[in-house]
């Protein structure tokens, strides 16, 4: 009899320090209830609990990577697309978040949906498209500021993928061949401009210089010379001829 005695004294010690005795991990918080009231926020480390008296909430105070699901959006330009994001955030009020919300995770994936809606139907698709780290900056403005009073901080947001209709894409396809088109006609008429420009300045120069034009002409028949050709016909100018034709005037 008295062994069942002191065996049932044993189980009932380790239910009560089992129940009693807590330990946390240090990323973890514990809000504390006595009697339905909140009385502390403790941990990490060894805690000890009045048990039936006390209730404990466990809080994660890491980062939460949460995924938006793709949102069906229209934007101010009337283009219908779907987009999806990424929010980082953590808790850095336990009491808040387990008091002031009932599920600070739901809560905040719920109002990410509508914030990321809100946000993307404000602006042109262009701009979503070009400028979507602005876009990130005012949705984690927007997030970082509504979740304050729930004790969560929204540290970055993340606009991760834009859905466009096939139609869209084909017009953006099409309207970037023709700027590419634009800009090589535009690189070739420089090129075709800076060409008649040189052009332009060698004419200035050999008009100038007569001697230059003899110049040009015999580096012309080396270069004849140096091709593999049986019968080379080429002109021959007059302003050749025109030093021996004053040397002539001059002995007359």
């Amino acid at each position: 009899m008295y062994m069942y005695t002191l065996l049932v004294i044993i189980i009932l010690v380790v239910m009560f320090l089992s129940a009693a005795i807590k330990i946390l991990n240090e990323y973890e918080r514990a809000v504390i209830f006595r009697l339905g009231r909140v009385i502390a926020t403790k941990g990490p480390g060894l805690i000890i609990l009045i048990p039936v008296v006390d209730r404990m909430v466990r809080v994660d105070m890491r980062t939460i990577t949460m995924d938006v699901p793709p949102q069906d959006v229209i934007t101010r330009d009337n283009v219908s697309i779907k987009v999806n994001a990424v929010v980082y955030f953590r808790v850095v009020d336990a009491n808040k978040a387990i008091i002031e919300v009932e599920n600070y995770l739901y809560a905040t994936s719920q109002l990410s949906q509508t914030t990321l809606r809100s946000v993307c139907g404000q602006v042109e698709l262009d701009e979503i498209l070009a400028e979507r780290e602005k876009l990130n900056v005012q949705l984690q403005e927007i997030l970082d500021r509504s979740t304050d009073s729930w004790g969560i901080k929204v540290t970055h947001v993340e606009v991760k993928y834009i859905d466009l209709p096939q139609e869209m894409q084909r017009a953006m396809a099409k309207q970037a061949e023709a700027e590419r088109e634009r800009r090589a006609k535009v690189i070739n008429a420089e090129g075709e401009f800076q060409a008649a420009q040189k052009l332009a300045d060698a004419a200035r120069v050999i008009s100038d210089q007569p001697i230059a034009l003899q110049l040009r002409y015999l580096q012309t028949l080396v270069q004849i010379g140096t091709e593999n050709n049986s019968t080379t016909i080429f002109p021959v100018p007059i302003d050749l001829f025109k030093p021996f034709m004053k040397l002539a005037d001059k002995k007359e």
